[in-house]
């Protein structure tokens, strides 16, 4: 597919990917990332919950929505001031596929009420959806997406949208394809994708318990082959307007392999490689982050492209926050430099 030479793309930064140092607090964040020219914002709910912290009398907890809503007021404001959009809220897990009458799903449901108020406080219309990574859910793809239906319509009567994510760790759509089925079976417009190209290459390419760095289930003839499908699927089907973002980072290959085991949340190996060994591309990962890209442009996508990286070796490698959002910008641009056709990243408006 030849893709036209006048796409340009917005850019954004999920704030939990930068700072690492007391004093890197939310505002100082949005100084960084605003100074290095990024367009937009993924707000985190950690963020909101240390900002709403940071001069109250009192412990700020997640579920004190009237009390974050108050203060993601003044997030508003400040990415106001910067000339920074909120793009989305992040990352709203573990909702769908509890029992019916449980405990649990009540709880999801709650928390998607408290989300949703906590969206209108803030400004944004875009709520990230991880799929679920929790062993107590089901795999019935009706009684998924039936939950996911029902969020999808509290979000649309405020006007919301839903981008759904795989996590490659997740309990029952670890991939792209998975998570674009059970979008396409729920067939609502305010529903679409979150891409990520750790999410994808990082469950379908590579492995972390491994010495090589890839799945070592097939062989690596048939890895190569199995990822040139995958993507090649990706640009024939999924239509560019159900991309609402793609999610830039690459990933380190564990010497020594991390061990197939849970940590002491119950985190499966592969939510551990993402939570703390995610850099910036070009700074030390292996994983084919250019395929996966290209593979999204060829779409026709124009979206947003995010940073969003979780690298425990961040403070030895940077001096400070400014440098290291200037450091990722490059980085977008050298990645759309080196996909098929290059495509100037514009401001956005």
């Amino acid at each position: 597919m030849t893709r036209p030479q006048s796409k340009k793309y917005p850019t954004c930064y999920a704030s939990c990917s930068i700072g690492w140092k007391p004093e890197h607090d939310l505002p100082a964040k949005l100084e960084a990332i605003s100074s290095a020219g990024f367009d937009a914002i993924e707000l985190s709910m950690p963020d909101l919950i240390s900002f709403a912290n940071r001069d109250s009398t009192k412990e700020v907890g997640p579920n004190d929505y009237e009390t974050l809503c108050e203060h993601g007021k003044e997030i508003d404001r400040m990415c106001r001031e910067h000339q920074l959009k909120i793009l989305i809220l992040q990352p709203f897990a573990n909702f769908e596929g509890w029992p019916k009458g449980s405990r649990e799903r009540q709880d999801a449901f709650d928390r998607a009420e408290g989300w949703i108020r906590i969206m209108e406080g803030v400004g944004t219309d875009m709520l990230q959806v991880g799929s679920s990574d929790s062993p107590g859910i089901t795999t019935n793809i009706d009684d998924i997406c039936d939950d996911l239906t029902q969020l999808a319509d509290m979000l649309s009567a405020k006007g919301y949208r839903m981008a759904y994510e795989n996590w490659c760790w997740s309990t029952h759509a670890p991939d792209w394809k998975e998570v674009w089925r059970i979008v396409e079976r729920i067939d609502r417009p305010n529903v679409g994708l979150c891409l990520d190209t750790f999410q994808s290459a990082g469950g379908e390419w590579a492995d972390p318990r491994t010495k090589s760095g890839m799945r070592e289930d097939l062989s690596q003839d048939q890895i190569k082959v199995r990822w040139a499908e995958s993507l090649k699927k990706l640009s024939a089907t999924v239509p560019p307007e159900k991309i609402f973002l793609l999610q830039i980072s690459d990933a380190y290959r564990m010497e020594p392999p991390l061990q197939d085991k849970r940590d002491e949340s119950g985190l499966r190996v592969r939510g551990q490689w993402s939570h703390a060994y995610r850099p910036l591309l070009y700074e030390g990962g292996y994983l084919p982050v250019i395929d996966f890209t290209k593979a999204v442009l060829d779409t026709s996508f124009t979206g947003f492209l995010s940073i969003e990286v979780f690298d425990g070796r961040q403070p030895e490698k940077c001096t400070g926050m400014r440098s290291y959002a200037e450091r990722a910008m490059k980085s977008l641009q050298r990645l759309l430099d080196e996909s098929e056709q290059y495509y100037p990243i514009r401001d956005y408006d």
